[in-house]
């Protein structure tokens, strides 16, 4: 580029000229908009600012959610897996924007959904934040990167299987009525969970363990279950047999980016720029890196091999543990709930294979159940008053009583009956229309041929 405008001096001195004119225009304006922004301004500028940056994070956690899926299932069917993660982004963004978030944030109907501003054709020109006000476009692109994630997650649960078609059917009732509803039952403020209470003790849930993780493993756990098994699943004595991942490195690299997602996924949802985005960035640092090692340690006890992907699982297993607690949990806390989560994820992918449901990348165990645990665990373990709590010392270990405890199971059954009905509603549905697997000649095959009309690897000579 240097050696362009050294040969080009006509271009050298446009460039040049356009630079002048710019820095004029710049030194010139400065001083004027800096005259009409109050500090209140200045505050609302950066929170938006800064969660447009945390979306952005988020964003790219649906790559992180493709090479994970991707790695652990077979090399036959990565295109299709890649096109239904494509698909949960540009279907769920377009059905968020023109029903979900009304459903979500729209005016409150019997503490259950909301009822105006579709498309958001009734825009509010800001919502109120964790500091001053914040732009409803930062807004709304926060949230609909979060309503991606929660669909997303059902993906690899039905991976290997599920026809195209119905896949997207799933993907627009996820992102436009089940998940939405969940968001207006607490984030909205006037939801049933917004107002559930047992004394001083309010359920609460930071960043989404129960509203977007489990939602998530619950629409899993039906789909896997309406889907059955892959063919070679499961031997003639109901024996489960292992389907190996075809690329471990995938599954690493997935990990990766779904970690460094995440810490925007638990900061952005401070909804403000203040000190407390860096105390929930190191407790998701921190939960994460626990679950990895107490994952890994488990199998490897149980197996005598320190499997690769289980660990990643872990890590996952600890991100998703910390994310209702992250401003609440001390950095212990947030170590032992990563911990534990670890540790939650081997027994349960393990327990749910027995049970003879087929979910090939973990996601039921990785999602449902840890977001479980981690919305019981601010019942255990709150210190601090940043997570929607009302007071310190809420967890029972800090004296806070059973009463946090309590609040936290009854919301965690809340939204697990709402998305366990609806999501057996849907895809019962569908698999007795257009029907919901595809045929076992088909599966065989790979579904990148039959869904796709084309390998997901091409050998070339």
């Amino acid at each position: 580029m240097f050696n362009f405008f050294v040969r080009k001096p006509r271009f050298r001195k446009i460039a040049f000229g356009l630079f002048g004119v710019a820095g004029a225009v710049m030194v010139t304006a400065t001083p004027a908009a800096a005259q009409e922004l109050t500090a209140s301004d200045n505050t609302a500028l950066l929170t938006s600012l800064w969660l447009l940056v945390a979306g952005c994070m988020v964003f790219i956690m649906q790559a992180g959610f493709a090479l994970v899926e991707a790695g652990l299932t077979r090399a036959k069917n990565i295109g299709n897996i890649m096109a239904k993660n494509l698909a949960d982004m540009a279907v769920g963004a377009l059905a968020f924007w023109a029903v979900g978030f009304a459903f979500a944030f729209g005016s409150d109907t019997g503490s259950l959904i909301g009822g105006d501003n579709f498309f958001l054709s009734k825009m509010p020109e800001s919502f109120l934040g964790g500091g001053d006000v914040l732009a409803t476009p930062s807004f709304f692109f926060f949230q609909v990167v979060f309503a991606a994630t929660a669909v997303t997650i059902a993906s690899g649960a039905m991976a290997e299987r599920t026809k195209f078609s119905a896949y997207l059917i799933f993907s627009v009732v996820m992102s436009a009525i089940i998940y939405p509803v969940v968001v207006h039952m607490f984030w909205q403020g006037e939801g049933i969970l917004s107002d559930l209470a047992i004394g001083q003790a309010r359920f609460t849930d930071f960043a989404g363990s129960t509203i977007v993780h489990s939602t998530g493993g619950w629409a899993a756990l039906m789909g896997a279950i309406f889907l059955g098994p892959r063919l070679g699943k499961y031997g003639p004595n109901g024996e489960p047999r292992a389907i190996p991942g075809h690329n471990i490195g995938f599954v690493v690299i997935g990990v990766f980016i779904l970690w460094f997602g995440w810490f925007g996924f638990n900061g952005g949802s401070e909804l403000a720029m203040d000190e407390w985005v860096a105390h929930t960035i190191m407790t998701t640092l921190l939960a994460a890196s626990a679950g990895v090692l107490s994952a890994g340690a488990v199998i490897w006890r149980k197996t005598g091999a320190m499997d690769v992907g289980m660990a990643g699982n872990g890590a996952l297993a600890g991100l998703v543990s910390i994310t209702a607690g992250t401003g609440a949990l001390t950095f212990t806390g947030a170590v032992v709930t990563g911990f534990i989560g670890g540790i939650i994820v081997v027994y349960a992918v393990i327990a749910i294979e027995r049970w003879g449901i087929d979910d090939p990348v973990g996601a039921v165990s990785v999602h449902g159940i840890c977001g479980v645990w981690g919305t019981l665990a601010v019942g255990l373990f709150a210190r601090y008053d940043d997570a929607f709590l009302g007071r310190e010392n809420a967890g029972l270990f800090y004296g806070g009583g059973f009463n946090q405890l309590v609040v936290q199971a009854i919301g965690v059954a809340v939204v697990a009956v709402w998305v366990l009905g609806t999501s057996a509603l849907l895809f019962k549905t569908i698999k007795e229309t257009i029907g919901l697997r595809v045929d076992k000649q088909e599966e065989w095959e790979g579904l990148d041929l039959a869904e796709h009309g084309s390998p997901g690897y091409s050998l070339v000579d």
